[in-house]
């Protein structure tokens, strides 16, 4: 579990730093633009790898039991994941459900992690997922408080609702790849009830 934790401080961390807006700009003076994105690329990449092995070996080493969730939580965290792919979409596609969240990935974030806490009742997961609702909320907040929706035109009148409907049929189609070949093959867990 600690190349698990150290994967989580370091992709997370690399993501908060981000909100501490004067020491990002007292490094972005120092090194540049480029080299503060080429810096914050590699750091996202090596904690998101180390979060894939390290939960790859806790799996391995065998779940940590903290309690069991009734069925219907997964049935609830197909829908809710769902959900979670339209707003990843929806934060590249203009329209009026990136209007009304403002910023769709974080929701999308937030959504996603809220359902896999309520499917998975085990310590790694709770720690992962929990760790990733915790910080999307934070994000949030300090968007908010920078108000970064109305700096980058978050008040314009939104695209219409073609982007909208894209957002849907292109979110819809990638959760149906995800829960059926990308998640087993990605993660090593089905999404769904194996058949005989």
């Amino acid at each position: 579990m600690t190349l698990l934790v150290l994967g989580l401080v370091i992709f997370l961390g690399t993501h908060s730093f981000s909100m501490a807006r004067a020491p990002r700009a007292a490094i972005i003076g120092r090194i540049g633009e480029g080299g503060y994105k080429g810096l914050y690329s590699l750091l996202s990449l090596a904690g998101i790898v180390l979060v894939s092995i390290g939960y790859g070996q806790y799996r391995a080493a065998g779940y940590i039991p903290v309690w069991d969730p009734p069925v219907w939580t997964r049935h609830l965290a197909l829908l809710l994941v769902l959900v979670a792919f339209i707003c990843f979409v929806a934060a590249y596609l203009p329209g009026y459900i990136k209007a009304r969240l403002k910023h769709p990935m974080l929701a999308g974030v937030k959504i996603w992690a809220f359902a896999h806490l309520l499917a998975n009742g085990d310590l790694g997961s709770i720690l992962l997922f929990g760790s990733f609702l915790v910080w999307a909320v934070l994000a949030r907040i300090s968007a908010k408080r920078r108000d970064v929706a109305a700096q980058h035109g978050g008040t314009a009148a939104p695209a219409g609702w073609r982007n909208d409907i894209l957002a849907v049929v292109i979110g819809t189609a990638v959760y149906l790849a995800f829960v059926f070949w990308l998640h087993p093959w990605l993660i090593g867990v089905p999404v769904l009830p194996m058949r005989a």
